[in-house]
């Protein structure tokens, strides 16, 4: 008997598998594309150039650290020398000191600007697609600018802080505690490599106490309360180390009045950009400023009604952010990269707008832009830089952000093949506007046809440096100096602080660079004290520089010998003091007068 077979039902088909998101493998890409950009910016610009003043500043703090010296008992500074130990791994990298050391300071610029964009967009770093990540890699060059590439207090305090905010807010928004007590850390690092950046450890308390993941248990558990302990004591654990450190060291009481003795700086040439000549405001490169500012009433117009204007008001909104992006374009193209232009206190006003219309039309605090105004004006807080030009591509793009953050979202018109191109080609541009400052005039020296010669052949710690041939004879004669007298400690006054790591120098006196601004404390007493210690001891050379140190910025003639009665070059009569406290036999090599004893 045939039997019915019953009616199969039909299977539903099976849900297609889980793209595979292969995380390390994007990790791996973006850590490509940092070293090749680093390495690139280091070959084609950071290595061209060199001045014996400041290049070479922090990496002599770092030398005296790793002799195991004492920040502020033996090395008189304004400043926490905290990135003297930050930098003792530089003289671990497997190159040459001083290329290796710009090299982990592009590093540093470019990681800094992909936490502040991490942060501005909400999005993880490996959700990013080609064209975001070309816009951050070419922020990272506008960072540059026309800044020398190299070791710098102030380049580790935007580093840090943009790094820390990212890794506690990561670590808050995930419930890590590893990440969030890591950032917090961080943030107290930021404190100890100069203090405009103590604000960094303020930001890092409130946001910890402001995140809802920290509100939602407040007051109630004996776990809160640990937890939040735990939390600020990683806070604050790289300054109890460091003071714990100094203490110990003897130096103390030297911290306190060498920190605080120094002149302060407020910030107040970028607060008040216009104050002293409003007639700015219609001049190059501060009238983008008020062309923004219209461009932002209006777009607070279209856009606080809602979707109330339909497609017109839809339509408007993108002119007008494209409004926007043009004046943060014409900024940069007016600003020309130098420091006297202002441009970089543009962008930061032009943010502060940005961030303005985007709490106004969201109505939530960014507090990204936020965190991202707070470090251009720990930036501004400097002696020679009061600018946050270090910033400036970071301050560029998060203002992009900002505005494309309070316009409807459109229709995914492009491929991503077009967005990369799009991205690669700002990649391109901004890299050849940056070679092309610097090639222009590099930092302190001649434009890049006349770096001819290599520092490498003076001294293995800086081969790869090229400069013009004054510096190069100013460095060569310090070898042969060093070679004619040699001696257990040598000091070369007073603005040859590369000299030390450069050629492995013990320097006696207390200041690598006694400049007016540096010398706080009772640093001139100090110094002449050691000058009485050398005397007793003996084993010392002590160059002094018989000319300015700037007239080799313009290739000026370096003497092949001079008369022993030479007038040295001093700031504040201190260097002549030293000299003639000195008892060694007087001496001369090169351009140097000195004095020396076995």
């Amino acid at each position: 008997m045939d039997v019915a077979s019953p009616v199969r039902a039909t299977a539903a088909p099976e849900p297609a598998p889980p793209a595979r998101s292969r995380p390390l493998l994007r990790w791996s890409v973006h850590a490509c594309w940092v070293v090749l950009l680093a390495l690139a910016t280091e070959l084609r610009v950071g290595r061209f150039g060199f001045h014996p003043s400041d290049q070479g500043f922090i990496l002599a703090q770092a030398w005296r650290v790793l002799q195991g010296e004492v920040p502020h008992a033996e090395i008189i500074s304004a400043r926490p020398l905290g990135s003297a130990v930050l930098h003792v791994v530089d003289f671990a990298l497997p190159m040459p000191l001083f290329f290796g050391s710009s090299f982990l300071s592009m590093i540093e610029i470019i990681v800094a600007t992909i936490a502040f964009a991490a942060l501005v967009t909400r999005r993880r770093v490996l959700a990013w697609g080609p064209g975001m990540t070309a816009m951050v890699a070419a922020a990272s060059l506008i960072n540059l600018n026309a800044f020398p590439l190299m070791a710098w207090h102030t380049v580790d305090g935007i580093a840090l802080t943009a790094c820390g905010a990212w890794a506690l807010d990561a670590g808050l928004r995930s419930d890590h505690a590893l990440a969030r007590r890591g950032g917090l850390a961080l943030l107290g690092c930021a404190v100890f490599v100069k203090q405009s950046f103590a604000l960094a450890a303020v930001i890092g308390v409130f946001w910890l106490l402001l995140h809802p993941s920290t509100r939602a248990g407040a007051l109630r558990t004996a776990r809160w309360w640990r937890r939040l302990v735990l939390d600020l004591l990683a806070l604050g654990a790289p300054g109890l180390a460091y003071v714990a450190w100094v203490s110990l060291g003897g130096g103390f009481s030297e911290m306190v009045e060498q920190l605080t003795g120094g002149v302060p700086a407020y910030g107040e040439r970028l607060l008040g950009l216009w104050l002293d000549d409003p007639e700015v405001l219609t001049r190059a490169p501060v009238r983008e400023l008020s062309f923004f500012a219209a461009i932002s009433v209006v777009l607070l117009a279209v856009r606080l009604p809602g979707d109330r204007l339909g497609a017109a008001g839809r339509a408007a909104s993108w002119v007008l952010v494209l409004g926007g992006a043009t004046a943060v374009v014409l900024t940069v193209v007016d600003g020309r990269f130098t420091g006297s232009s202002r441009w970089a206190d543009v962008l930061w006003w032009i943010v502060a707008l940005s961030v303005l219309v985007n709490a106004a039309v969201t109505r939530k605090v960014p507090w990204a832009g936020l965190l991202v105004l707070a470090t251009g004006f720990m930036t501004s807080l400097s002696w020679g830089n009061d600018t946050p030009t270090l910033l400036t591509g970071t301050l560029a793009l998060t203002t992009l952000l900002l505005l494309s953050a309070v316009v409807p979202p459109r229709p995914r018109l492009a491929r991503r093949w077009v967005t990369a191109t799009a991205g690669l080609t700002a990649v391109a541009v901004c890299g050849w506007v940056v070679v092309a400052r610097h090639d222009q005039a590099a930092y302190l020296d001649l434009s890049h046809d006349k770096l001819t010669e290599d520092l490498g052949a003076v001294t293995p710690a800086m081969s790869g440096i090229r400069t013009n041939p004054s510096t190069f004879r100013y460095v060569q004669q310090i070898r042969d100096c060093l070679a004619e007298f040699p001696a257990g400690r040598t000091a070369i006054l007073p603005d040859s602080s590369f000299a030390y790591p450069a050629f492995g120098l013990r320097n006696p006196f207390p200041l690598e660079w006694p400049l007016p601004l540096e010398i706080v404390g009772d640093a001139p007493q100090r110094m002449l004290d050691e000058a009485g210690d050398l005397n007793r001891e003996g084993d010392y050379l002590v160059l002094f520089q018989t000319d300015s140190i700037r007239q080799l910025a313009t290739g000026g003639p370096v003497p092949a010998q001079i008369p022993l009665d030479t007038p040295v070059f001093d700031y504040l009569g201190l260097e002549k003091a030293i000299q003639a406290k000195l008892t060694g036999q007087a001496v001369t090599c090169g351009s140097f007068v000195g004095k020396y004893a076995r």
